[in-house]
């Protein structure tokens, strides 16, 4: 039973030895070492048991006389022996070989060698067993001194994927802690296999599945922060077929002066296996419509909302108003940027769809942009609950531009979604009448010449955002699953939050009056590629007929009401028009005169106010109908 606690003690007194004692008693070992090493290579030339005589004694007593300050030229006393690496090796080579050579000249050209003299061979075997003898001394402590920690860390190994720098002091960091051990690298640079960095062996990456049976392992740290997304997501995806749990350091960007590099790995996030680079942000733009000037942010404690108060309070906004009508979501935006906002920051509870309560902080306020986020948008939601949605997604966004309008606003950024491009459902179609709204004002402001910038930025699905699938298979992977996919067939596009807001926040720049914009996203992804891929990264395997014995299974359920396979951006008989900003793109998309808008607008509000349901879907499907080639609307006669 104490025999396991031996090693931890001899290892834990040896660590805390003062560095000037630690370096002694190397000295020490390496003098014995080396004496040993001239008895033994005389023994071996001579075949026999060697008792040397006084001239003898007095040649062996040298070698370690002379080795010494060879050794300390070559620094082998400044490196720590826990993290020793394999270009020690070199070191020691170099040294052994000098001190053997002085140590023979010494032999040869004095009388110190005694009548018998010095065999030629014994120079020889004195150098290769002192190599041997010093390397395997250090090497030896080495494994001594991390026998304990390996043996705690037992279960708890990681590799770290890249040899470079980051990787290195990541491995350091991890070895100060106290959750994981670095068991080695991973590296696909061939001049690096077989070679030890920073004490830890690098291997090829197809050796990994044998690594992860004699290691234990059960994580992998992927450490390229200076690679192409591209790259980072070729290397995530071939780690994707082992049973491990893959995790990621930060672009490099993000990392300030490689500290702290333990807390800053984060986990596989589903973005970083986008079929796309981010767009990057264009600084002129960022900071044209806030800088110096009143915002405000509607649905401001939502997943979009709440990111763009915290993009907006880093432009330095003269005032920022908060408008929202869930109490807990406003409560906890107020209270985040309480702490970082340097400007008047006041949260207002309240809907959009109160006229009198908008146009008094329009005006009291004197807000010069407004980013309207508020809005109903879970599909299946808004297809139960057809007046709400209508009423809070058109005469919402209606009540609130209108404000805007009267109260002299200079630019209104509307935030839709590529549903609204043919939509099937009453949230896609709610939406695209809330673009009609927004071109209706800007034509407006147009013909009365008042310089006023009304434009809407629609976009695909947002990673992590309310209502986003993404969120739900995580929760589905950690309850064990099933994870649950509507049709094998649907696919979607997908942007982070971080990036939807940069180019919400940079098309108020760039709008002139009327303009849809959307953002050039890449390939679609297929959900059920999506849902293997975050159970392969979670570290489980997929339960299908290839894998039965997998650990979760990937149920489809059926598209739901309202739901569309594919999702487009532009609708199909428009085109895309560039902008200034390359990934940035405007949609030449029809729009209604304001006569028919309004007549709709009317109806709309009456059928509401009747609460009638069959109406009101009739109405809201009608724009979809009526603005794109007739599918999936009603016939406004009907209604």
């Amino acid at each position: 039973m104490t025999c396991p606690r031996v090693p931890d003690r001899v290892s834990k007194h040896l660590v805390l030895m003062a560095r000037p004692t630690k370096q002694a008693l190397m000295l020490v070992a390496d003098a014995l070492l080396l004496a040993f090493a001239v008895w033994v290579a005389y023994v071996i030339r001579l075949g026999e048991w060697f008792v040397p005589n006084r001239s003898q004694v007095l040649l062996m007593i040298v070698a370690p006389l002379l080795a010494m300050p060879v050794f300390l030229k070559m620094g082998l006393y400044r490196s720590v022996i826990r993290y020793l690496g394999e270009q020690a090796l070199w070191s020691i080579l170099k040294g052994m070989s000098l001190a053997a050579l002085l140590w023979a000249v010494l032999a040869f050209m004095t009388q110190m060698t005694g009548l018998e003299g010095v065999p030629r061979a014994v120079p020889f075997l004195y150098w290769l067993l002192g190599f041997a003898l010093v390397a395997g001394s250090r090497f030896g402590a080495r494994w001594l001194l991390w026998l304990p920690t390996r043996s705690r860390f037992s279960g708890k190994q990681v590799l770290i994927y890249g040899a470079g720098n980051a990787g290195r002091q990541l491995a350091e960091s991890l070895r100060r802690g106290r959750d994981l051990f670095p068991a080695g690298f991973l590296d696909d640079d061939r001049s690096l296999h077989g070679k030890d960095v920073g004490g830890l062996r690098v291997y090829p990456p197809e050796h990994l599945p044998t690594l992860l049976e004699r290691f234990d392992i059960h994580d992998v740290i992927v450490t390229l922060p200076s690679a192409s997304s591209a790259r980072r997501r070729e290397v995530v995806a071939s780690l994707e077929h082992y049973a491990v749990r893959v995790r990621i350091l930060p672009a490099l960007t993000d990392i300030a002066n490689g500290r702290h590099l333990v807390n800053m790995v984060r986990e596989v996030d589903i973005g970083d296996l986008l079929g796309r680079d981010p767009v990057a942000a264009d600084p002129t733009l960022l900071g044209r419509c806030i800088t110096g000037k009143a915002v405000l942010v509607s649905g401001a404690g939502g997943s979009i909302g709440s990111e763009l108060c915290r993009q907006i309070a880093a432009l330095q906004p003269g005032s920022l108003i908060l408008l929202d009508a869930s109490e807990h979501a406003l409560y906890q935006i107020h209270r985040i940027l309480q702490s970082v906002l340097g400007c008047e920051l006041v949260p207002c509870l309240g809907s959009v769809g109160d006229a009198a309560l908008v146009s008094r902080l329009l005006v009291k306020h004197r807000i010069a942009t407004v980013y309207h986020a508020a809005a109903y948008k879970h599909v299946p939601m808004v297809e139960a609950n057809v007046l709400e949605g209508a009423r809070n997604n058109v005469l919402g966004t209606l009540a609130l531009a209108n404000a805007a309008f009267d109260a002299g606003v200079e630019t209104f950024v509307l935030i839709s979604t590529d549903k609204a491009v043919r939509p099937t459902n009453i949230m896609g179609a709610s939406k695209r009448w809330a673009e009609l709204v927004v071109q209706g004002l800007a034509r407006q402001a147009a013909a009365r010449a008042t310089g006023q910038r009304f434009c809407a930025v629609r976009f695909g699905n947002v990673l992590g955002s309310s209502g986003s699938v993404i969120p739900l298979f995580k929760e589905q992977i950690a309850q064990g699953g099933p994870v649950t996919v509507t049709d094998a067939e649907v696919t979607r596009y997908f942007m982070s939050i971080h990036e939807a807001v940069q180019l919400v926040i940079q098309t108020g720049s760039l709008a002139s009056g009327g303009e849809i914009f959307l953002l050039d996203m890449g390939e679609p992804v297929r959900i059920l590629d999506l849902a293997r891929n975050m159970i392969r990264l979670a570290g489980y395997k997929v339960c299908d007929e290839a894998t039965p014995e997998g650990d979760i299974e990937i149920i489809l359920t059926g598209l739901r009401p309202g739901e569309k396979l594919y999702e487009e951006l532009l609708i199909a008989s428009s085109n895309g028009v560039g902008t200034s900003h390359p990934k940035i793109m405007k949609a030449d998309e029809p729009s209604l005169d304001q006569e028919t808008l309004d007549d709709l607008v009317e109806q709309l509000r009456t059928a509401l106010k009747a609460r009638n349901e069959a109406t009101v879907r009739a109405l809201v499907m009608h724009i979809a109908g009526d603005q794109q080639s007739g599918e999936g609307g009603a016939n406004i006669a009907e209604v």
